[in-house]
């Protein structure tokens, strides 16, 4: 079963892949920019700001409405498509997190 991408999942991830190259401080150095992959689509998006300007970390609030799934009283993203997953791009390639991670330290 997939899980639905959060701000409290993404976060979980932050952790778990803590000192491993697979968040945003530690790869960026190697090119990788935080994106989003629709496995149902295969749409890279990067991470955006609601207001269209570049993020330097995974950030819900940039993407496209078709994805989102709920956004609380104020607009701000909450979960977003099962189909989502977060991961990078480096070169217009898709990484998972553990794909990247394996870059960063071979």
């Amino acid at each position: 079963m997939t899980q639905t991408l959060t701000l409290n999942t993404l976060a979980a991830d932050n952790r778990a892949f803590a000192g491993t190259g697979g968040i945003s401080q530690e790869n960026h150095q190697y090119g990788f920019i935080p994106g989003f992959l629709d496995r149902e689509t295969g749409v890279i998006y990067l991470s955006h700001w609601a207001n269209g300007s570049p993020a330097p970390f995974h950030a819900l609030d940039g993407l496209p409405d078709h994805l989102v799934l709920i956004r609380n009283s104020t607009g701000q993203v909450i979960a977003i498509k099962p189909s989502v997953i977060a991961g990078f791009v480096r070169r217009g390639c898709f990484y998972t997190r553990e794909q990247a991670a394996c870059c960063c330290f071979e």
